[in-house]
């Protein structure tokens, strides 16, 4: 896959819908939060929730983390900083960002 598509995958995932998304926390400030993988069920400006394998929600802090998606056996790793603002205005913003890789 060439640089340019990558690029395009991660826009993507940036630009569009996290819930329902299954992700990893790859970093966190907080050493309790890293590992934790589940599907995304909640997202705020602030905020990702996910839901782990046996049920639980674990709240994670965008500003702190990294995440990782697997897209079609591709990981796309995503700093929380990249996706911190709500999920509404996120498509809003990061258009501009990005517009270049879809012409």
């Amino acid at each position: 896959m060439s640089i340019k598509q990558e690029k395009r995958k991660k826009a993507q995932l940036i630009m569009g819908e996290l819930i329902g998304k299954k992700t990893e926390v790859k970093e966190s400030k907080d050493p309790n939060k890293r590992g934790i993988k589940g599907k995304i069920v909640d997202e705020t400006k602030n905020t990702v929730k996910i839901e782990t394998k046996n049920g639980e929600e674990k709240t994670i802090p965008k500003k702190t983390s990294k995440f990782t998606f697997k897209e079609k056996n591709q990981e796309i790793e995503i700093k929380g900083e990249e996706i911190k603002q709500r999920p509404e205005d996120r498509i809003k913003k990061n258009w501009r960002k990005y517009n270049d890789l879809y012409r």
